[in-house]
């Protein structure tokens, strides 16, 4: 997309990248393509997401229909029907109920249990639902009727997880509670049959083998066992908490690429099985030798808190349909797909090819990278980066290595034509990421408090200054052969002044790298000498603290945004404020410049972004796709694309519409003018029927009146 040169008159979101799971229970489900497709089915995720259930296509996260509204509750428990024609949900207010996909209606909802529903599961003939509750109860319900036809007790704890045994003919039920059992109940003599008493802790998933005769059970006591005959056959110490089992089916690819001939899977009674749990990897197993035949050498679960709760990794797996791969799903709301290949060597290769968020939580700040801005750096409140693909929206990749969340970032191609990327974070660190390796290649240490703002030289790029909560700035350099040999580089600071009296918000540099620019929550702005940091020149005026801060691309000024619901520009060599800007109605986080310094366009705390012209001091448009604080904004230097995100988790993406909106005003005045002519014609003809729909159609009332009055007289006359 071309840099447009004349000034903004629109923008258009175009692309936005919304919540579709905050952690819980999700199904995956099967849905025809489309007409002129044939049979083909592509994967769909129906995922709790708060009080909401939301549908989004497996492939791109891209929704599938509108949300269904819960029943402002919690929703903790989802199941699909075999066809996945129909969604079955349950949250905290006890209440089950049954949706139509197609329709987006409730078609029937009844009274469960006496406390929430843990876990859900259809019957393979579609006809019966099975719901496990905090209660310690199982119910089994028809479908169609709403009503209980069977109803088990045994448990002494919640019951967690529960299944039904995938042959139709066969009426067995399975269910594991935190009281370490699971009970498998027969449906046709309503009576507990087994009761499986080998885990000593939460049964968290279980799986059923392809001929119906193993039963994996996994739980937190860090032990995964099968059993056949309702009888404990051996159990296989894992040394980790298994939060998800499942088994691989005898013609999956997977089993191929490990090199198991399909004769001699079928001379064994049991098979392959993948678990996942606390250590964020995937291990595959074989039943038979109770051996791990691959683990994954590192996670792809990229989170360093301490916090021991946290450090679960994975919370569920599933095998896709029509062998598509490994589905992970991640405490912090990732999914995870996976491929397997062979490789020349002839050994197993598991590969992540996609990763689509769930949620983002607060997204704190955003930058375009690299020089054709593919792609989007995201800092939200986690340790890690999420580089998210412009086009497809999907996160390619993560960068991981701060131990507290990252506040802020920015980016920039060195002299060299490297993609660099600088972080600041609560652990009081700085980092350098080289793009093309997704590694950290630099740590900065000497801050004493969060750092809350970091920018890159404009034009050497060969250093970089952040501010801190510690009130400080500092510079920091490297040595750009470091970089091309690919080694360690040494973050070094080269200077460093206390430089205001409360936390530092903002920083830029400005475009020929003499000065820098600190805006803090004290309500000034300070520009700075470089490379020393020598005051030049202190910008009072603000009424509250300011929030952002960045030098004009071509003239000698300064654009800040406030807490004080006011935007201003200021002469750099005087301090003087050229301008002052009102329009919002709460405090502006951001502002940018646009079109070489004659428009900038804003956000804040009201959820709006506005676009200005800085010459009439008008906002010429006002847009509202946001829910909450937009605390990031970010301005694509090529393309001048915009991207907002902010406190309601959504990450939008706006192109500049100017040019099409000017394309489209032509168009309608061409026919209009067209259409006018071809008014005239049917006059000319006397066909007034035609000419009085065209007026009506062309909202010419005048001209209206004028073919009613010609078509009245012209019946008078020939009455007389």
């Amino acid at each position: 997309m071309a840099l447009s040169q004349g000034p903004k008159n629109n923008y258009r979101c175009d692309r936005s990248l919304q919540q579709f799971y905050t952690g819980g229970p999700f199904a995956v489900g099967r849905a025809p393509r489309g007409e002129g497709e044939g049979d083909a089915e592509e994967a769909f995720l129906a995922c709790a997401c708060g009080s909401e259930l939301r549908v989004v296509s497996a492939a791109d996260a891209s929704a599938i229909g509108e949300p269904i509204d819960g029943d402002s509750e919690a929703v903790t428990g989802i199941a699909l029907s075999p066809d996945s024609r129909l969604l079955f949900a349950a949250g905290h207010s006890k209440l089950i109920r049954v949706w139509d996909l197609a329709s987006r209606t409730c078609i029937r909802s009844w009274k469960g249990h006496d406390g929430p529903v843990m876990a859900m599961s259809c019957h393979a003939s579609g006809g019966l639902l099975a719901t496990a509750g905090a209660d310690k109860k199982v119910c089994v319900w028809d479908v169609d009727g709403g009503f209980c036809t069977h109803f088990f007790r045994g448990h002494t704890g919640v019951v967690t997880t529960i299944m039904f045994h995938r042959d139709p003919k066969r009426l067995l039920l399975f269910s594991g509670s935190d009281d370490g059992t699971v009970r498998v109940w027969n449906l046709e003599s309503k009576k507990c049959i087994a009761v499986l008493n080998a885990h000593f802790s939460t049964v968290t998933s279980l799986a059923l083998s392809e001929d119906g005769l193993t039963l994996l059970s996994a739980g937190r006591d860090k032990n995964v066992w099968d059993l056949r005959k309702y009888a404990s056959k051996k159990t296989i110490p894992a040394y980790e908490m298994i939060e998800g089992v499942s088994f691989i089916g005898p013609g999956s690819g997977i089993l191929a690429c490990l090199g198991v001939e399909a004769a001699k899977l079928k001379e064994k009674t049991d098979g392959y099985f993948l678990t996942v749990g606390e250590r964020g990897i995937v291990r595959i197993w074989c039943l038979e030798s109770a051996v791990c035949v691959f683990e994954q050498q590192s996670s792809d679960v990229t989170i360093n808190s301490e916090n021991e709760e946290s450090r679960r990794g994975f919370t569920a797996t599933n095998m896709l349909p029509d062998d598509q791969g490994i589905l992970c799903v991640t405490a912090d709301q990732q999914f995870l797909f996976y491929s397997c290949t062979r490789t020349d060597e002839g050994t197993f290769q598991l590969n992540l090819y996609k990763r689509l968020i769930g949620y983002n939580d607060e997204i704190l700040d955003l930058k375009f990278v690299g020089e054709d801005e593919q792609y989007l750096a995201v800092a939200t409140n986690l340790e890690q980066v999420r580089v998210y693909d412009v086009a497809s929206m999907s996160c390619s990749y993560v960068l991981a290595g701060h131990t507290e969340i990252v506040v802020c970032l920015d980016t920039c191609v060195s002299a060299s034509g490297k993609t660099l990327v600088v972080t600041g974070s609560k652990d009081n660190t700085v980092r350098l990421w080289d793009m093309e390796k997704r590694s950290c290649i630099g740590t900065g240490k000497g801050h004493l408090g969060a750092i809350g703002c970091v920018a890159f030289s404009k034009k050497s790029k060969n250093f970089f200054v952040s501010g801190s909560s510690d009130r400080t700035i500092k510079v920091w350099t490297w040595d750009d052969t470091l970089i091309d040999a690919g080694g360690e580089v040494p973050l070094k600071a080269k200077a460093g002044v206390a430089a205001h009296d409360k936390d530092i918000n903002s920083l830029s540099v400005s475009p020929n790298d003499g000065l820098v620019c600190s805006g803090s929550e004290d309500r000034t702005a300070s520009i700075w000498k470089l490379p020393n940091l020598v005051s030049s020149v202190v910008l009072k005026g603000h009424k509250r603290g300011i929030w952002s801060v960045e030098f004009s691309p071509v003239e000698q000024c300064v654009i800040t945004s406030s807490g004080d619901k006011t935007v201003k520009i200021w002469h750099v060599a005087d301090g003087s404020c050229l301008k002052t800007f009102e329009g919002h109605t709460s405090s502006v986080l951001r502002a940018s410049f646009l079109s070489r310094g004659t428009q900038f366009v804003s956000c804040g705390s009201d959820g709006l972004v506005k676009l200005w012209t800085i010459k009439t001091n008008e906002c010429i448009a006002t847009y509202d796709k946001h829910d909450g604080k937009i605390w990031a904004l970010a301005v694509g230097k090529r393309t001048e694309m915009l991207a907002t995100g902010g406190t309601d988790s959504d990450l939008n993406l706006w192109h500049d519409c100017t040019m099409e909106d000017k394309q489209e005003d032509f168009l309608k005045k061409e026919e209009e003018v067209l259409r006018g002519q071809e008014l005239e014609n049917a006059v000319s003809d006397s066909d007034y029927t035609r000419a009085i729909q065209l007026a009506f159609e062309l909202r010419r009332p005048r001209r209206l009146l004028e073919l009613f009055s010609q078509l009245c007289r012209k019946l008078i006359q020939r009455t007389l």
